[in-house]
């Protein structure tokens, strides 16, 4: 069943909103580390001020607290554009949501994002 009006109305599950942000662009499996927000192979990093959260969306499971968390598209000084994702509430990662914190630049895209209305979910 396609979503209508704004998508946040409408319950899509996570993996499609992780497919829309990698046919998008956001294809890079960042991580938050003691050092700061790093590639998938470690071998760049970035601070909080070299990252942008382009949009995020908080996603809440159908019955299970240990569902919810929270995608976030990131991109970074240098033109990389990627994906983290967390818990949030009692099992967010304490390291994490001091990262995410500290980054300035921080837009929530009040459109539906991703294009998520071609998936056909």
């Amino acid at each position: 069943m396609k979503p209508t009006g704004d998508v946040t109305q409408s319950m899509i599950t996570l993996s499609a909103y992780v497919t829309s942000g990698i046919e998008s662009g956001y294809a890079e499996n960042f991580k938050v580390g003691s050092r700061g927000l790093y590639t998938d192979d470690g071998k760049v990093i970035y601070g909080p001020q070299e990252v942008a959260i382009a949009n995020f969306f908080r996603y809440e499971g159908y019955s299970d607290p240990d569902d919810n968390c929270i995608l976030y598209l990131m991109e970074t000084n240098d033109g990389r554009k990627g994906m983290l994702i967390d818990a949030y509430g009692v099992y967010a990662d304490a390291e994490f949501s001091a990262f995410i914190r500290q980054v300035d630049n921080i837009s929530k895209s009040k459109k539906n994002w991703c294009q998520i209305q071609q998936l056909g979910v």
